[in-house]
């Protein structure tokens, strides 16, 4: 009969390598920088930790990064470690390694899988949120309400709220993701608004009206039978009595008055 072997721990894995592994890091550390064999010797430590590091990186799949990304994320970090443990503080590999591959991780998911950036502080919060979501559906056997994530974490349910918001940033639609179905569909892109030329003509109808009032009766008539009539100089100048001439240097003279205005009220 064959039985099944349970699968290994964290507590199980660093178990197994820790004594090779501390070895190898003792033996490291007694060496200078510049030694022939602290090369080989970084080697089979980071060759020792290796299936906790893959551990570790296996507890952050299933948040839409590949397998082999999130171990090599998890291989960065337990080489900073290595490179970085001291002995002499007093501190066992192990408790040093752990949270600085977790640390790796989780910066790898703040820093290059959320498609609009949010401040660090929501990128966090968004993945306690995802973590604390996580084990109070098994703690509660039912979804978690913003309450429940809220007293977990220890924050308000404002905050909870802010970073659920935030998280939508995580993933951004693309501008060319179908809408509509049938011989109605388009793409959402084509329904963003444009820029409305409409909004900047009536600020400039509304202010027209105050600079037309400065203008004289004959320069109003001239610039209301030129833009609204439609009449040629000529037309203008048979109507008042004046030379085509003259009605030239008068709508020049009007439209001068004019920019005046309007350039001082916006």
């Amino acid at each position: 009969m064959t039985t099944t072997q349970p699968a290994p721990t964290s507590h199980g894995i660093v178990a197994a390598a820790e004594s090779t592994a501390n070895d190898l890091i003792q033996a490291m550390a007694a060496l200078p920088a510049n030694h022939p064999s602290r090369a080989a010797l970084r080697d089979e430590a980071i060759e020792a930790w290796v299936p906790l590091a893959n551990h570790l990186a296996r507890r952050y799949s299933g948040r839409g990064e590949p397998t082999d990304d999130l171990a090599q994320t998890a291989a960065v970090g337990l080489i900073k470690a290595i490179d970085k443990f001291d002995p002499s503080r007093g501190v066992d590999f192990a408790g040093y390694a752990i949270p600085t591959i977790i640390g790796e991780l989780k910066r790898h998911f703040r820093d290059r899988t959320w498609d609009i950036r949010v401040p660090r502080r929501l990128q966090e919060l968004r993945l306690a949120i995802s973590d604390a979501n996580s084990c109070l559906l098994q703690t509660l056997g039912r979804s978690p309400t913003v309450a429940d994530i809220a007293a977990h974490l220890k924050v308000t349910e404002e905050e909870v709220l802010e970073g659920l918001e935030g998280a939508r940033a995580y993933n951004a639609v693309s501008l060319s993701t179908p809408t509509g179905d049938g011989d109605r569909a388009t793409e959402l892109g084509d329904m963003l608004g444009g820029e409305d030329g409409e909004f900047e003509l009536a600020e400039l109808r509304v202010a027209l009206g105050p600079a037309l009032a400065t203008l004289d009766e004959r320069e109003q008539k001239i610039l209301t039978l030129r833009f609204y009539g439609n009449l040629t100089q000529s037309q203008i100048a048979e109507q008042i009595g004046v030379s085509q001439m003259h009605v030239s240097r008068l709508l020049a003279r009007a439209l001068t008055k004019l920019r005046g205005q309007l350039a001082d009220a916006f």
